[in-house]
């Protein structure tokens, strides 16, 4: 055989087609051996260098999704035609569209960017916040909220200060520049996520029916128009090799250079597009992520009914020396791709030209049913576009329940409890003051949460509500969760653990639950014990959306997240599904806000309490994961929805919080903590009716439980709506001016005390 071509030659069909024993690089592009088998069978011939470069981005994981595409079909199989009733766009665009009403539309969706985060923790999570913003914008929509979910190693670990420091400061500084509120959000510290920490970016975006833009290709001799940021060499192979790779000994095995976001340029190429879209001279649109120009063709192309053809050589450069490989797969950020009539191309231009935004023609549609490349007068790619984007490898991975959750479920907690009452009041300053339940204010603070001027709820209230018609006031509710713990414990019960607590918490917001968008991180698709964890969620969670009636607009993989031995207990990440849940508000005027502001209102408790102390809050403290979580009610949790949307319509309540993670000690905290108003709680009737102990009932994380501070002129009428849907509740307390916490009988808690230890472990560690 002979040597493969040097980088600066160019290696073309016909080359290609002379020299079929040619060695060309397929391994360290991340491909397998049987792969790249794939590749030659399909082209009849070896592959050139550029087709290569093409084949590996795209057939990636990160990209095809090779491993779960044959599982996430359970989504569309279980979502019936009434879920579909508001669905506008489903799964298989870049973002789903849901209809919320007078004509009004809202495209939302999360997207990971975990491997780059930990390499270069500042430009990984902000360039992850920019692709998913590009996402939203391509749909037609202008984005108007951001959140994330974030998961980082241990808090005393030495290296957990270098990603968090680089990953909140890169959320924050590229969402801040661009305008972006953050509303919402979540973190976590766990070993478990040492060398795997995630970012998970939520964008949401809003538009009206008629502006919903799609990505495809149509229409022999429109122009194919590149514009925004020019390309360089960021982030080249990033998602062939560096998502597709485990890591090795704390460090990636490969190091593609990491993308580089510039902000500003992404705010001036939002109002460009926007000003594009409502000039109506863009046909179709794709923006450029992941594999870029590789991506960008080849998925317009495949989703058109003909063809393309591409020239390079007008492809605006930021490093001239980029050969024809590299321009194909640099992932350089703030660039789309659009499909233009030629008789609207001129007004196309002048409009990109207005905003100083870079443009080019690079292509032309066709109805060769070819995706054609041609670079220094050469064709250098000629495949079937629907082979590169959606026709890759599709693998039946192995998987196995673990030999080792026999004995994870077995070891049930088994803990001593506090028995006396100050023993219970400083477990509970304990739990307030873990890592995990602790203030988010060091973090949260760095973000612009009311930007926009259409923020009504955001951090530190439990949900993110923003509004969408200034007129009605109409708006959405946005809550992310993941319950990793639990879904270590059981991925199936786990997975629906965070359906049901981002369904009840966009309702306690006053939300009606609508749609649901998911990033699933997960370790090795190779390994049998994470694939079946994989496996196991993505069933509990299309089950639990069929149960609720929410359907799955579309969402985000992210596998290899893992950097220990196949096999063993330790191997990956906690498993780790996210659900981001949409809700609809008529108007946000009657958004629920998660603490108390005054003194003088019953406090009451929603749901029935149970002795569930496994894979808690408080079991972490003392270092224990074990047993199993919680059971789901999916019945009660739609009618528990039902009331808590008609008390906020009705103006019942003042305040709401889900009793979730910390039980229901945390979230009286909480919510005592939110305004700095006291509460005066009695626990006797709870323990009673639930036959738990005091220990139980404030620490247990029973689902399907809530926390409600009402006015006293409207508890008749709030108890004779539980009454009649048959929602168990029980009247806790009082909200108290004091600054004092008190659980009568047992322990009464400063509430300056309390804060001052709830406030101190991140700003300690980070500040």
């Amino acid at each position: 055989m002979t040597d493969a071509p040097a980088q600066h030659q160019l290696d073309t069909v016909d080359a290609a087609a002379a020299t079929p024993d040619q060695d060309m690089p397929f391994a360290e592009l991340g491909l397998k051996p049987e792969e790249y088998q794939q590749i030659v069978d399909l082209l009849g011939r070896r592959p050139t260098a550029a087709e290569l470069a093409m084949y590996s981005v795209m057939w990636s994981e990160h990209c095809s999704y090779k491993s779960s595409k044959i599982h996430l079909k359970q989504f569309g199989e279980k979502t019936t035609e009434a879920m579909k009733e508001r669905l506008m766009v489903g799964m298989g665009e870049n973002a789903g569209v849901v209809d919320i009403g007078d004509g009004w539309a809202v495209t939302f969706k999360v997207e990971s960017h975990n491997h780059p985060s930990y390499v270069e923790p500042y430009q990984g999570a902000a360039t992850g916040v920019g692709g998913i913003v590009r996402d939203i914008l391509a749909m037609g929509a202008r984005p108007v909220a951001g959140m994330d979910e974030l998961r980082f190693g241990d808090i005393d670990h030495p290296d957990t200060a270098r990603v968090v420091h680089g990953v909140v400061g890169g959320v924050g500084g590229y969402g801040n520049s661009l305008g972006l509120p953050n509303i919402g959000g979540g973190s976590v510290f766990d070993a478990s996520y040492q060398g795997n920490p995630l970012v998970n970016a939520l964008c949401v975006g809003v538009m009206k029916h008629e502006d919903i833009h799609l990505a495809s290709a149509e229409g022999v001799g429109n122009k194919v128009v590149l514009f925004g940021a020019r390309t360089g060499g960021d982030g080249i192979g990033g998602a062939s090799i560096l998502a597709s790779e485990t890591f090795e000994d704390g460090v990636p095995a490969k190091r593609p250079s990491v993308q580089v976001g510039d902000p500003f340029m992404e705010k001036v190429l939002i109002e460009c597009c926007l000003e594009l879209f409502r000039a109506d001279v863009v046909q179709g649109i794709q923006d450029l992520g992941a594999a870029g120009i590789s991506c960008a063709t080849s998925e317009l192309a495949s989703n058109g009914s003909g063809g393309m053809h591409v020239w390079l050589d007008d492809v605006l450069l930021r490093d001239p020396t980029l050969n024809a490989g590299e321009i194909l797969m640099s992932e350089s950020q703030e660039r789309m791709m659009a499909v233009v009539t030629p008789d609207k191309l001129d007004e196309f231009m002048a409009i990109t030209r207005k905003w100083d935004v870079e443009s080019a023609v690079v292509g032309e549609v066709n109805d060769s049913g070819r995706l054609t490349i041609d670079h220094h007068g050469e064709r250098i790619v000629d495949v079937d576009p629907r082979t590169v984007a959606h026709e890759g490898p599709t693998y039946d991975r192995p998987f196995a329940r673990p030999a080792w959750m026999d004995g994870l479920q077995a070891d049930a907690f088994a803990g001593s409890l506090p028995a006396s009452g100050s023993e219970l009041g400083s477990a509970l300053v304990a739990l307030m003051s873990s890592p995990n339940l602790a203030d988010r204010s060091w973090i949260t603070d760095q973000y612009d949460r009311y930007v926009q001027g259409n923020t009504a709820l955001a951090r530190p209230d439990t949900v993110g509500v923003v509004r969408v018609d200034e007129e009605t006031g109409r708006g959405v509710a946005i809550a992310t969760r993941s319950n990793d713990r639990y879904t270590k414990l059981d991925p199936y019960a786990g997975a629906q653990q965070s359906v049901v607590a981002a369904y009840r918490a966009v309702a306690v917001a006053g939300a009606v639950p609508t749609a649901i968008t998911d990033g699933l991180n997960f370790g090795s698709p190779e390994d049998p014990d994470a694939m079946w964890q994989f496996v196991e969620a993505i069933r509990g969670l299309a089950d639990a959306c069929a149960s609720l009636e929410v359907p799955v607009t579309g969402g985000n993989v992210s596998l290899y997240n893992g950097t220990g031995e196949p096999g063993r207990i330790d191997s990956s990440i906690n498993p780790t599904a996210i659900v981001g849940m949409l809700g609809i508000l008529d108007t946000v005027e009657r958004a629920t806000p998660s603490g108390w502001r005054k003194g003088g209102q019953l406090l009451y408790l929603l749901g029935a309490t149970g002795a569930d102390l496994d894979g808690s809050r408080f079991a972490e403290l003392s270092g224990h994961l074990g047993g199993r979580p919680p059971a789901v009610d999916f019945a009660a949790e739609k009618v528990l929805a039902e009331v808590l949307v008609s008390a906020s319509r009705d103006g019942l309540i003042d305040a709401a919080r889900e009793v979730g993670e910390g039980g229901l000690a945390a979230a009286l905290a909480q919510g005592a903590l939110r305004y700095g108003v006291g509460a005066r709680v009695v626990l006797d009737e709870v323990c009673e009716r639930d036959g738990v102990t005091p220990a139980q009932a404030l620490f247990s994380e029973t689902q399907g439980r809530v926390l409600l501070a009402l006015p006293r002129d409207e508890e008749t009428r709030l108890v004779a709506m539980l009454e009649a849907r048959g929602v168990p509740a029980i009247r806790l307390g009082v909200t108290e001016e004091g600054e004092t916490l008190e659980v009568q009988d047992q322990f009464s808690l400063a509430l300056g005390d309390l804060r001052s230890a709830w406030a101190e472990p991140l700003r300690a560690h980070f500040g």
